[in-house]
């Protein structure tokens, strides 16, 4: 599978690995990399399970029965020197063109998500620094599957290349953990939800959740508590700013809708121009939300003129401004030919 797209289905899939595919392709890697493949592979259901498995200091896999890791062999020093050998085939310019041609497209959200599991797995399983410590240590060991397709698509992953291995594991399953005598292997999500930036986004359950139960939940990106999402549908005004917690509050106030809110808090205007009808909302040891009211000028089939809510910085002082804003240009430069 290759091209952006091929390797962007890659990083979204869900569902079971193809467990086969993955332990061919981690043989794989192993062999290109000079080394015997480990004695023992054993499966994990998400990245939670595997960390707990590898971090049980009286467990059945210990440093003294899995051995040394050999992520940097198998996937950091085999990465570097294709790196470096199209970088030289290339030249700066085209390794540049390329790169953003091919991986960059997929990079931010594909390391957006890797960060977000990183997180949640240093929530779920550490009470205090030293524990911390450890997570992120064994975190350090892993390789991330099909998480790594962004940049295992800007090169060759065919049979005769040297990532062929990872690729193949990258295709067929989640996050790897390569040591001289044992490899743990993750399945895949079993529920991926994103909005159409790419952000982990789910109001009503977990926007990734692996066959465990270990699940991630998020709104619009920001991670959010899993009770916090099923109390959205019965919010108020008063709860809403009798939230503490500052980002918690501006998703509420999102979900509740802004016009909405301004109705039900008997808000009234701060300013009003020819470009709409600025409103200010004050919330609670936070910056003030500020929008701009406007109204469409061109009718809708039924004759109605639709409005429209847009956010502006807590400093705007006129509508005018505010839609200026919204175009990236000086309020005394805003002067549209014609309004639609």
């Amino acid at each position: 599978m290759d091209g952006v797209d091929g390797w962007r289905a890659v990083a979204t899939a869900t569902g079971a690995a193809d467990r086969a595919a993955a332990e061919a392709g981690l043989r794989l890697a192993y062999a290109a990399a000079g080394l015997p493949g480990p004695e023992r592979i054993v499966w994990a259901d998400s990245p939670l399970a595997a960390v707990r498995l590898l971090g049980d200091p009286g467990g059945a896999w210990g440093t003294h029965v899995r051995g040394r890791s050999v992520r940097e062999r198998v996937r950091s020093l085999p990465w570097a020197a294709e790196r470096e050998r199209l970088h030289a085939e290339l030249g700066p310019r085209d390794w540049g063109r390329h790169w953003a041609r091919t991986g960059a497209r997929l990079w931010q959200n594909a390391e957006r998500l890797a960060d977000r599991i990183r997180a949640g797995l240093v929530e779920a399983l550490a009470e205090d620094a030293s524990e911390e410590s450890e997570v992120r240590l064994l975190l350090l060991d892993a390789v991330l599957g099909q998480h790594d397709a962004a940049w295992l698509c800007a090169f060759g992953t065919g049979a005769d290349s040297p990532l062929a291995g990872l690729a193949a594991v990258a295709r067929a399953a989640g996050w790897w953990w390569p040591y001289e005598r044992l490899a743990v292997m993750c399945e895949r999500p079993v529920e991926l939800h994103r909005d159409e930036a790419g952000r982990l986004d789910r109001a009503d359950g977990p926007a990734l959740a692996f066959p465990d139960g270990f699940a991630l939940h998020a709104w619009r990106g920001m991670p959010v508590p899993g009770d916090f999402l099923a109390g959205l549908g019965g919010l108020t005004p008063e709860r809403i700013r009798g939230e503490e917690n500052a980002e918690l509050r501006r998703v509420m106030l999102e979900h509740y809708g802004y016009e909405r809110y301004l109705e039900a808090s008997g808000a009234e205007p701060v300013a009003r121009d020819e470009a709409g009808v600025l409103w200010r909302i004050p919330l609670p040891d936070d910056e003030d939300v500020v929008m701009v009211e406007v109204v469409n000028s061109t009718p809708e089939p039924d004759g109605t003129h639709r409005t429209y809510w847009l956010r502006v910085p807590p400093d705007t002082r006129t509508a005018r401004a505010g839609v200026a804003w919204t175009f990236g240009v000086d309020p005394d430069a805003y002067a549209p030919l014609r309004e639609t």
